[in-house]
């Protein structure tokens, strides 16, 4: 089972000038590299069974026979073959010379697809030697001793995708054919191209590729010449790409004097998801592509090899790599800050009030209203926060709230609520002895009543400092820390919360401040609502209880970022954290992930307001909206089955 993955490949053969017989064996070479490592379709550059720098030599009657008799090689090498192999050729058609991309299969020619757009100024000279596809309507072109569909429209269809194919410059043009290719279907697309190299011209490609798949809610792979083809004006560094919208899977490497073969999987299942949730596709769909209907071309029937995908899956998927991440930090803080002082200026708050208790979520809140303030030339006394020491408070937790918040000059407060707790237990005839979810769960509830009513003493607003983890998990206590009056955490993944802090430490000058966010960012998680060991260590320790939040996350991402159904993010999960969790953990927490999500989602139809800073929210306003009494019996059973 491949999961909607297909395998595809993009290459560079070694190319001789006018040699089409060599140019055939290499392409032949590719393709069975190709075939074993079990790629569903195969691309190669533009003109590559000629060399796209023949010139004048494509007048010459005997380099477009050599042509056609090197296809019927490549015919016959696929015979026996499910690998479906995208050529370049130049094709003669009533008196005209085409730029054609040949898609063939097990020795039959699926289809050709003319070029449009014909390059004429600087070094390309295109029009000298070929016409372009648009003079032709949809037709068949005898070739090879074949009919085939020749057609500016085709789409290809197999049994794991649909895919259409452009050449080179067409990418280039304003509205490119693989626009309307995608909106009649065409889920993958590729391009066989001759780009020629030139100072900055490749980043600009790249940004091209990345664009037009992303607009397209596509796979776009891309084949250009490369060593081998003349270098009398210009040189051809054998580029070799495969985005997926916007995103780049893979590439090779530039300037190689060998042959390239870049392979990796295009999820076309995540592109079909994609496209359903984006209505402006729909809509693009109903306006755009009426000047010509598609032509349907159909792949001989196969089975799809399965494989191991090659692509990274991240584990992290909420947190970017590399030099990004200061970025995404520093962005997501700026959402996070932006919301909160609309907020205030709009409900004429000059105070806060929050429930600092040590942790990574109150710690992060404190962080935006400090910046906040700044940002808005309040003083910081203006923030109040209040620490409410309880049954499971440690020292270490309670020593950095209070260093935190000195060393950040807010308000601080203290109001312990053990005697308000006992007071309550008494009133419900309970025995505070025993730790049940009463006993865990009155805590939090006090700690927000007093929250609510400082407000209300100092006419200010609580900030909310759950996380977006634990809005998933239900890990709240309903009308405890679940409530307040503006969440700025809402939608950050517990993941992201500790980057998002260490960032800030990073910013940080003062030695204390620093120093506190970071023994607070090695801190364990926990609620803290029941009592500490003997030796004053916390008892409580919420990943036990839950499951590791990296897991958690990683299953969150990618059911609401794309809706992939257990048996899928199992699978990705595998591949993520292969050294990490064993398949029954993975197992484990998967099941405890839907069970949780399902039946918490009472706790996420009324939440306060708070601002989105990713592509995944869970507000009952924004992008989450569902019932609360959904039944999660096939997402369990299928769980079950993993």
């Amino acid at each position: 089972m491949n999961y909607g993955f297909v395998r595809i490949a993009s290459a560079v053969p070694g190319v001789k000038v006018a040699d089409c017989k060599y140019n055939a064996r290499q392409i032949e070479s590719l393709i069975a590299q190709a075939e074993g490592k079990g790629v569903e379709i195969i691309c190669f550059p533009e003109l590559c069974i000629t060399g796209y720098t023949c010139g004048d030599l494509f007048s010459q009657q005997m380099l477009l026979d050599e042509a056609e008799m090197a296809l019927i090689g490549l015919m016959n090498f696929t015979r026996s073959l499910d690998i479906i192999s995208i050529v370049g050729l130049p094709v003669a058609y009533r008196g005209t010379l085409l730029n054609c991309a040949v898609v063939l299969q097990r020795g039959k020619i699926l289809g050709v697809v003319p070029k449009t757009y014909l390059p004429n100024y600087k070094e390309f000279y295109e029009q000298r030697w070929f016409t372009s596809g648009a003079v032709h309507p949809d037709t068949c072109v005898l070739i090879c001793g074949q009919q085939a569909r020749l057609s500016r429209h085709l789409l290809f269809r197999t049994p794991s995708c649909c895919f259409g194919v452009e050449l080179c410059e067409d990418l280039w043009s304003p509205i490119p054919p693989s626009s309307e290719l995608a909106l009649q279907g065409a889920e993958i697309i590729f391009n066989l191209s001759a780009d020629n190299e030139g100072i900055g011209k490749h980043v600009y490609l790249q940004s091209l590729v990345a664009q037009q798949s992303a607009r397209c809610l596509a796979g776009y792979v891309f084949a250009g010449c490369g060593f081998g083809e003349s270098t009398q004006d210009v040189v051809f560094a054998g580029k070799t790409m495969i985005y997926e919208n916007g995103t780049l899977l893979a590439e090779g490497e530039r300037f190689s004097l060998k042959e390239q073969l870049t392979v990796s999987e295009i999820d076309v299942e995540k592109l079909r998801g994609e496209r359903l949730r984006n209505t402006t596709f729909a809509a693009s769909i109903a306006h755009g592509g009426q000047h010509a209907q598609p032509v349907v071309a159909d792949s001989e029937f196969f089975v799809p090899k399965e494989f191991e995908i090659t692509r990274a899956i991240p584990a992290h998927p909420f947190v970017p790599g590399g030099r990004a991440l200061d970025e995404r930090c520093e962005e997501i803080f700026a959402i996070q800050v932006s919301g909160l002082a609309k907020r205030l200026v709009h409900t004429h708050s000059q105070i806060v009030v929050l429930g600092i208790s040590g942790g990574l979520d109150s710690t992060l809140a404190l962080l935006v209203c400090i910046r906040t303030f700044d940002k808005l030339r309040l003083s910081r006394k203006g923030i109040v926060g209040i620490t409410m020491p309880g049954f499971g408070t440690t020292g270490r937790t309670y020593r950095n709230a209070v260093n935190l918040m000195k060393s950040l000059g807010v308000t601080i407060r203290e109001i312990n609520i053990k005697d308000a707790c006992l007071q309550h237990f008494s009133d419900l005839g309970m025995d505070p002895d025993v730790h049940d979810v009463t006993y865990e769960n009155s805590q939090a509830r006090e700690r927000t009543q007093i929250l609510m009513d400082a407000a209300n003493q100092m006419n200010g607003l609580v900030v909310g400092t759950g996380d977006l983890s634990e809005l998933a998990l239900g890990w709240a206590t309903y009308n405890g820390d679940h409530m307040s009056m503006y969440g700025v955490n809402a939608s950050i993944p517990k993941t992201l919360v500790k980057h998002l802090v260490t960032w800030v430490a990073g910013t940080l000058e003062e030695t204390l401040a620093k120093e506190t966010l970071l023994d607070i960012v090695d801190t364990p998680i926990s609620p803290e609502l029941i009592p500490a060991d003997e030796n004053g260590n916390i008892q409580q320790k919420t990943e036990d209880l839950v499951g590791p939040y990296e897991l958690h996350d990683f299953f969150l991402y990618y059911t609401l970022r794309y809706g992939f159904r257990p048996s899928k993010i199992y699978y990705l999960a595998r591949k993520a954290f292969n050294d990490l969790y064993s398949e029954d953990v993975i197992k484990k927490w998967i099941t405890v992930f839907y069970r949780r999500f399902f039946s918490q989602q009472f706790k996420r139809s009324c939440l306060p307001d708070g601002p989105k800073v990713g592509s995944c929210s869970l507000s009952p306003r924004g992008d989450w909206r569902m019932p609360s009494d959904a039944s999660a019996t096939a997402w369990i059973e299928e769980c079950d089955q993993l």
